[in-house]
């Protein structure tokens, strides 16, 4: 099914993706790992030969002229959730095609398996407004708190302390990096190329707080 959207150099998108007929797609930790790595790798001109690159750190990884900026990603079970911005034309689709064909190409050698796993062309949804641009950010990185609590959206966060911890250990997101966290994988973003709507990264961590209460309080 063609794509109604068209891809605009310097404007913001919403990419997600799940597992063809809802199965999970990261079945331990190399798998969201290799995902991740492949993150950074893909983004950019240089075709990915992965058994070239195979223990080589992300900062010294050659992958040419960058196609996409990321703002913010998180893996979950069974999908993946980005936040993008088009660097250049074509950069987004070249980009998304090189991730996901990379990675079903681990995972079906892998776990000895063929087929799409992908539910086909990943979903894409222009950000066209400030405020919506903003809550994303909040949106994605508060996708993990299903895991301990799968109806949270709907009745409400039992534990806030405790969702607030679990984000901030959940490695499979720029959660971490976007409060300060020192790790490899802060490489995969691109902070500069996204507005400043956070002085610092306790800010950034009140306001997915503020996520967190308001969605408690609307549901009590």
């Amino acid at each position: 099914m063609e794509r109604k959207i068209v891809f605009a150099s310097g404007e913001y998108y919403h990419i997600y993706n799940r597992g063809v007929e809802m199965r999970d797609v990261f079945l331990d930790d190399g798998d969201y790992l290799r995902f991740q790595r492949l993150l950074y790798i893909a983004n950019g001109k240089q075709a990915v030969i992965y058994k070239l690159i195979q223990g080589s750190t992300l900062e010294s990884i050659e992958r040419g002229g960058q196609q996409t900026a990321i703002g913010a990603y998180v893996l979950m079970p069974n999908h993946f959730h980005l936040l993008v911005k088009e660097m250049r034309r074509g950069g987004i689709t070249e980009f998304l095609r090189k991730l996901t064909t990379g990675y079903s190409m681990y995972f079906n050698k892998k776990y000895e398996r063929v087929g799409a796993l992908f539910q086909g062309t990943f979903k894409a949804e222009h950000v066209d407004r400030d405020e919506y641009l903003k809550y994303l950010f909040a949106y994605i990185h508060l996708n993990p708190i299903k895991i301990i609590e799968s109806k949270w959206k709907e009745s409400g966060v039992r534990d806030i302390a405790r969702a607030k911890n679990f984000i901030a250990k959940y490695r499979y997101s720029s959660y971490p990096d976007c409060v300060g966290v020192e790790r490899t994988e802060k490489i995969i973003l691109s902070a500069v190329e996204f507005p400043k709507y956070f002085k610092d990264a306790q800010s950034f961590a009140d306001f997915h707080k503020e996520w967190l209460q308001y969605k408690d309080a609307a549901n009590t």
